[in-house]
């Protein structure tokens, strides 16, 4: 005799009424009597043949229900599931889900949660628990399932199980879902990144630090201090160009000056960590170049495009550990201008020649000051604008967010974070590991 509580059911391809999902940590697995695969034939001594059959049997019982079921040929194999870890890149409620059966059984879980998956059997629904949270096993969208709500695909076009009644769905169909775990890579190739699998590392320093963020907020000051503070830990890359040396200029001290062919090859080799091109020169960063910091033993910084995030990210060979440097308020943001200014650091700003300005006009010249203030405030919004845009588009990669509202504090705050990195144990990317 057992509860119904946490067991799910449909008809197969036979029109056999079989026990398709059992809830980890449930009732009906905590009593072992049932098992996925088996089908029920009786309940209470009445022949079911259908869910709507199940359900009106359960409910005409008064304090017990008791099945009769042929065990599934394929319970016989009794091997453990491996486990299998996710980083969850979405928030979900299970509360506001119009597609899960019962909202009761679903997990809510939040974006950068980490989950253990227990069951992928059903191609619409996983069980999983939160890792290092007490609590039951609950329901989540699979990331099928998840794929096609948010590509708006109308379920009744796809495989989706129709509903009848709580925790009983009917299909005619089964489609399973293999994971692999050697081919979490595929999902970062998918058009929507909603759930990545993780692998649970014990402390290691990573090889690369990138510093990422929207311009002017300060990841350049940041790199050349972390550098200066200790140059035996941190390294960063020389980068190459194509364009001729100058006078006093020694190749390998601020660039390595290369030709524009030998350039063009390495983009074609796919050597170019990042490039661009000005005033008919090409400037970049090769992997090589990183190589040689990580060889020295050093920690490489790297204060790159968010865009190159996704080729660091992908391979076990640099392991990065990327800070999101966002943007204060304007306030702020505008102090920070002024200090990278006294400091040589940035020169975005618009600058004239006023003593020439006056001998002309007084009046031109007060004009061009309010000019540059508003070209300032400008580029100060749009900096805003553009870290809040950034840090959306690339959340996948983001270790750590700071907002840059001191220097000082910013600083102390990353190097916390890298002392922290040999300490700790660390979720990684699976293909970190696996690869």
């Amino acid at each position: 005799m057992i509860g119904l509580e946490g067991l799910t059911v449909e008809l197969d391809e036979e029109n056999n009424l079989i026990v398709a999902r059992i809830l980890a940590g449930g009732a009906i697995e905590r009593q072992g009597l049932l098992k996925p695969g088996d089908v029920i034939i009786e309940v209470n001594g009445v022949a079911v043949n259908s869910p709507e059959d199940l359900q009106a049997e359960v409910v005409a019982a008064k304090d017990t229900v008791t099945f009769r079921v042929a065990p599934s040929s394929e319970n016989v194999k009794n091997t453990k599931p491996q486990q299998t870890f996710m980083k969850a890149l979405f928030n979900y409620d299970p509360h506001e889900d119009t597609l899960l059966p019962c909202k009761e059984i679903g997990l809510p879980f939040k974006q950068g949660d980490i989950l253990q998956i227990v069951d992928t059997k059903d191609p619409n629904w996983w069980q999983a628990k939160k890792v290092g949270q007490e609590g039951v096993t609950g329901l989540i969208p699979s990331q099928e399932l998840e794929e096609r709500r948010k590509a708006f695909v109308a379920p009744e076009a796809d495989y989706v199980h129709k509903i009848s009644v709580c925790g009983t769905r009917i299909s005619k169909k089964k489609r399973k879902f293999i994971y692999k775990s050697k081919s979490n890579h595929e999902f970062d190739k998918a058009e929507l990144l909603l759930y990545e699998e993780v692998a649970l590392m014990p402390p290691f320093n990573r090889r690369t630090l990138a510093l990422v963020g929207s311009y002017g907020v300060g990841r350049r000051t940041l790199k050349n201090r972390l550098i200066n503070s200790d140059p035996n830990k941190y390294g960063s890359v020389i980068p190459m160009t194509s364009r001729p040396m100058r006078e006093l200029e020694e190749n390998g001290q601020n660039y390595w000056f290369v030709s524009r062919e030998h350039f063009e090859n390495e983009i074609a080799d796919h050597q170019m960590f990042e490039y661009g091109e000005h005033n008919g020169h090409l400037y970049g960063t090769s992997l090589e170049s990183i190589r040689d910091v990580i060889r020295q033993g050093k920690m490489c910084i790297l204060d790159c495009s968010p865009a190159a995030l996704k080729l660091l990210y992908n391979s076990s060979e640099f392991m990065p550990y990327v800070i999101f440097i966002a943007a204060p308020g304007m306030e702020l943001l505008k102090q920070l201008y002024d200090f990278g200014r006294s400091t040589g650091v940035s020169t975005r700003t618009l600058t004239f020649d006023r003593q020439s300005s006056i001998r002309h006009s007084s009046r031109r010249a007060r004009t061009l000051e309010s000019l540059a203030s508003l070209y300032e405030e400008d580029d100060l919004k749009r900096t805003v604008e553009e870290s809040a845009m950034l840090q959306r588009s690339f959340e996948k990669y983001i270790d750590m967010v700071i907002v840059n509202e001191d220097f000082d504090v910013t600083f102390r705050k990353v190097v916390d974070a890298m002392s922290n990195l040999g300490s700790k144990h660390q979720w990684v990317p699976a293909n970190w590991v696996y690869s």
